[in-house]
């Protein structure tokens, strides 16, 4: 059973935990989930596109990223959602967390923060090992292409992590 840690609205640990997509948190609970914007010398962005039998954002594309584990910081959870996901290793890329954004979904009972990291990364296609069971397939695409995606309605969280691609 996968837990993560609730934070207050400081994005401070509460010393408490949830389980996975339990979907009970109070107004002034949150969650932590990273996402990670790859950057090639060339100015392109790797981007993946979920699996089709996903129960949501089916085909969208996006960034790696997930849900911060219990006990576990951001860096930490970036990295190693990038590792799933990829099968790339960021450890030494050169990074920074770009910035936060935070969503208080008190109906669905869902807050959560997102950290957003951006990594400056030298890498070929033939680097990339998608995770089967999460990624239909990858590309690398400018950030024009990923504007394009995004007013398309198709790449998900595009509204709110759009600067991390210079949008």
């Amino acid at each position: 059973m996968e837990l993560w840690d609730i934070y207050d609205e400081n994005k401070q640990p509460t010393g408490r935990t949830m389980v996975r997509d339990d979907w009970n948190m109070k107004d002034d609970e949150f969650h932590l989930t990273v996402q990670a914007a790859i950057m090639r010398p060339d100015g392109r962005f790797l981007i993946t596109r979920r699996k089709l039998t996903k129960s949501w954002g089916a085909g969208w594309w996006e960034v790696s990223g997930g849900g911060v584990l219990a006990g576990e910081t951001s860096r930490e959870a970036v990295i190693r959602e990038v590792r799933e996901e990829t099968g790339l290793d960021v450890t030494s890329a050169k990074s920074d967390l770009a910035f936060t954004y935070r969503r208080d979904n008190h109906e669905e009972k869902n807050n959560y923060f997102v950290d957003v990291y951006r990594f400056e990364l030298d890498f070929d296609e033939s680097d990339v090992t998608v995770q089967e069971e999460e990624v239909e397939e990858f590309r690398l695409a400018t950030p024009e292409e990923i504007r394009a995606l995004g007013e398309q309605g198709i790449f998900n969280h595009y509204s709110s992590i759009r600067r991390v691609f210079g949008l």
